[in-house]
This record gives structure tokens, C-alpha cells and sequence, in this order.
């Protein structure tokens, strides 16, 4: 019972973790998109995954506060159906907007005689319309859960244990194929686009380090564009998504064809869900700075009007 208490509770710190570094990069992408600079459309789709990022963790964390604060009977069916379709949907829109950024990212820094520069969005609203494919595609995919899942608040014979609130209905074999089949076609198109962007993106940069290479020897300064910096965080995020994902399948593939009452691959599983909604702010936070810059700004703003009310 203690162990258990202990391992809901850093649960729930490490939600509170993610949604206010997801909260810190969405305002500040926010913000440099309403502050009149260039409206760069990965900053838009940074603001979009973060979005996304706080549902997930919001939705799995609920039912981890329910059970730390020992609050019992709190979800109806419509509850469980809202907050576990939620989590459906927002599973996929993380995994179809992580593909866009990578992608969107390529074509970016692609050079001028490719092809691929006609691609490019010209703005950063040009973007909108594929999150409202994404949203529309994934809550349609999804759809089966409102029919399928249950509260076992009103169900007294069906067991629950820690945090177990909500469980499935049996639904028919061929209802249960057609869904399984979209969701994982999804997952492998956007995968494979997100796969073939990475690897245009690291023959870039690789070609980009043999030009710093060159320029080096024969003494001549360069600096990195910013948009090969941006790229270089994306493959980064990138990598941290592929690590969580597959592990996630693969402990979930593990679990579910084993017989046993393995507990801690199950805990570890509960956590490995959570991996990339948590780690990735940090990640864009520790590579681009934006903390630092965004409280570097707000407090020479704030010395400024200090001294000029101190000065009149």
C-alpha cells in the first residue's frame, strides 16, 4: 500500500513536471508569434505538440490524482469515455504532429535548388489546415472508445485495483480489426514520413559539417544558421519520441502476450507512456534557451520601469 502511495505520487510530480514545461513553451512560442516578429510555422506547430502534450498527461494523470487523493466512485461512464478518448486522440495527433514538424523542418532547411523549397509554407497560418485533418482523422479512428468503455464504479463485478476506474467492454472481432488496422496504418505512414525527413535532415547537416570542416581550414569564419540549429533540436525531439514509442510497444507488446503478473514492468510501462509529453519541453527548453531568454527579457523590461518611476 505505501509503495503504491510512493509510486502515484511521483507520478503525479512528474505530470506536474511536463504540463508546466509544456505550459513555459507554449507561452513563450506564443509569444514570439504575437510579438511581431516572423512567424515562423514550427514555432506554431511547437505551440500545437505542446497542446497536445498537457491533454496527455492531464488525461493519464487525472486517474493518478484520483488514486493518490484516495477519491473514490469519481468517474461515471461519461467521465471515463471523456478522459480515455482523450487520451486516445491526443496518442495519434502527438504522433501525426510530430511527423509534420519533422517534415516541415526538411523542407525548411532543404537548399534552394531542391524541389522541395516549393513545399515550404509561406506563412505560418499556412499550417492550420493540416491540424484540423489531424484532429478530425484522429477523433474518427477513435471513435470506438465512447461505445466500449465503461466505469467500474457502476459495475460492482468488475475487479479494480490502484487506479483501474475505467475498463473495456468485449466488442465484436470485426469492429475491433477495422480500428486496429487504422490506427496502426497511421502510425506507420507518419512514422515512415517522419523517418524519411530525419534522414534528410542528417545528410544535410552531415554535408553542413564538412562545409564548417572546410571553411575552418581554410580560416574563414561561419556561423550556423539559425534554421540548422532549430534542425538539430527537431532530430533531437525526434530521437526522443522513437525511444519512447518503441519501448512503449514493445513493453506493451511483452505484457500483453505474457501470462505472469509482472508488476514492475507494469509500473515501468505506466511511466514510459508519459515519456515524451514530459521530456520534450525540457529537451526544446535545454537546446534553445527559452526560458532564459524570455525571464532575461521580462526583467530588463521590469529594471527599465523601475528606474524610470525611480528616477521621476
Amino acid at each position: 500500500m505505501f509503495l503504491q502511495f510512493i509510486k502515484e505520487t511521483v507520478f503525479l510530480f512528474m505530470t506536474m513536471i511536463g504540463t508546466l514545461g509544456n505550459i513555459s513553451v507554449s507561452v513563450d512560442y506564443l509569444f514570439s508569434l504575437l510579438d511581431g516578429a516572423e512567424k515562423k510555422p514550427i514555432h506554431l506547430i511547437l505551440i500545437h505538440l505542446a497542446f497536445i502534450n498537457i491533454l496527455i498527461l492531464l488525461a493519464k494523470g487525472l486517474r493518478k490524482i484520483i488514486a493518490v487523493f484516495g477519491w473514490r466512485n469519481f468517474l461515471d461512464d461519461k467521465g471515463c469515455k471523456i478522459i480515455v478518448y482523450l487520451e486516445r486522440v491526443a496518442r495519434g495527433l502527438s504522433i501525426c504532429t510530430s511527423s509534420l514538424l519533422t517534415v516541415v523542418q526538411a523542407i525548411i532547411i532543404s537548399p534552394r535548388s531542391s524541389g522541395w523549397k516549393r513545399f515550404r509554407p509561406k506563412s505560418a497560418w499556412h499550417i492550420l489546415p493540416f491540424f484540423t485533418f489531424f484532429w478530425i482523422f484522429n477523433a474518427l479512428i477513435s471513435v470506438n472508445i465512447i461505445h466500449s468503455m465503461k466505469s467500474t464504479s457502476l459495475n460492482i463485478s468488475q475487479p479494480r485495483s490502484g487506479d483501474n476506474y475505467c475498463y473495456f467492454m468485449l466488442e465484436s472481432q470485426e469492429i475491433k480489426w477495422i480500428f486496429l488496422i487504422l490506427m496502426v496504418l497511421r502510425d506507420a505512414v507518419f512514422q515512415g514520413a517522419m523517418g524519411g525527413a530525419s534522414g534528410y535532415m542528417v545528410f544535410l547537416l552531415h554535408k553542413h559539417h564538412q562545409h564548417v570542416l572546410y571553411l575552418q581550414n581554410s580560416k574563414l569564419l561561419y556561423r550556423t544558421p539559425p534554421e540548422l540549429r532549430a534542425a538539430q533540436s527537431v532530430l533531437l525531439l525526434m530521437l526522443c519520441f522513437v525511444f519512447f514509442y518503441w519501448t512503449d510497444c514493445a513493453f506493451s507488446l511483452f505484457l500483453s502476450l505474457s501470462l505472469g503478473d509482472y508488476l514492475l514492468m507494469i509500473n515501468i510501462h505506466e511511466f514510459l507512456t508519459l515519456g515524451y509529453a514530459i521530456f520534450s519541453p525540457l529537451v526544446l527548453i535545454h537546446r534553445d534557451g527559452l526560458l532564459t531568454e524570455r525571464w532575461h527579457a521580462q526583467l530588463e523590461t521590469l529594471r527599465k520601469c523601475l528606474s524610470h518611476l525611480f528616477v521621476q
